[in-house]
């Protein structure tokens, strides 16, 4: 659960279209009914699942970086050189939030990405919280509140890489909600770019429930599954990695919330489909 939390309006910007959601009412799986004060879950052995991701992501071309620190380390894969869009992804910022790092492996083994796009994944940013099964790292620090003054190792390492790329063109950070009643997001669009919200949630929706509710992580709604928080960085001491990427240009970012009280394959499936559909709009030119 990323909470954006600012009610600040960012000067000049307009709220875009709203997306569409699907009217339709496709037979879902049913809510666990698991989550009570947290994520109580599927757990997964996080080492062996990003020893995968770096397998099949060295299978198929990719460029590996790392940071060591500790007995963990920070793994950053890019893929770039190509003539169209740059596409960020992130996972595991949250260790209690598995079904991201589930969905980049089964992203990165099946290679469905358009050859024009360039990519950089980041796919487990917390790999301590990951072997916990804690929202935050060993310190107790929420790494997702940590870009503005980074305090944690890991956020620090991140922003080392982040800061040798180029300036990507949208952002896709993959998280899950434990107390939400459905998918949803976060679209940062503040010059107003055509939209991938509407397509994400249409497609999200065939697998998984979309969330109905008016207010969401203490936000209003603009459709079903669809918040477009009014949001101004400088006004907010602690931020979040989308905050960090939309203040240093990349101008287009969505948080993806799969909601952690259904099962696993379908929390990382409604990622999977979220992220394959927004790069194939991406690579289409909308």
């Amino acid at each position: 659960m990323s909470e954006i939390n600012s009610t600040e309006p960012v000067p000049g910007s307009a709220p875009g279209p709203i997306a569409p959601c699907p009217t339709d009412r496709p037979t879902h799986p049913r809510r666990l009914g698991l989550n009570r004060d947290g994520y109580r879950g599927e757990r997964i052995e996080v080492r062996p699942v990003i020893q995968e991701i770096r397998s099949w992501a060295r299978h198929h071309g990719f460029t590996e970086q790392t940071s060591v620190f500790g007995d963990h380390e920070l793994v950053f894969l890019s893929r770039l050189g190509r003539p169209g869009s740059r596409v960020y992804l992130s996972a595991g910022i949250h260790g209690d939030e598995p079904a991201g790092l589930i969905a980049i492996r089964d992203l990165i083994r099946d290679n469905p990405w358009p050859e024009t796009l360039n990519l950089g994944i980041c796919p487990c940013l917390n790999p301590q919280g990951c072997d916990s099964g804690t929202r935050e790292n060993a310190a107790g620090h929420d790494l997702n509140r940590d870009y503005r003054n980074p305090r944690s190792t890991e956020v620090r390492l991140h922003l080392e890489w982040l800061s040798s790329q180029p300036p990507w063109d949208v952002s896709l950070c993959l998280h899950e909600d434990w107390e939400s009643h459905g998918f949803y997001l976060y679209e940062l669009n503040p010059s107003s770019r055509p939209s991938l919200a509407g397509p994400i949630l249409e497609t999200v929706g065939a697998l998984c429930p979309i969330d109905p509710s008016s207010w969401i992580d203490g936000k209003p709604t603009n459709a079903p599954g669809l918040i477009r928080p009014e949001v101004d960085p400088r006004h907010r001491p602690d931020w979040p990695e989308s905050f960090w990427l939309l203040q240093n240009g990349c101008p287009h970012g969505y948080t993806l919330e799969a909601p952690s009280d259904w099962p696993l394959p379908v929390r990382a499936e409604a990622l999977r489909q979220a992220v394959q559909v927004a790069t194939h709009r991406l690579a289409l030119g909308f």
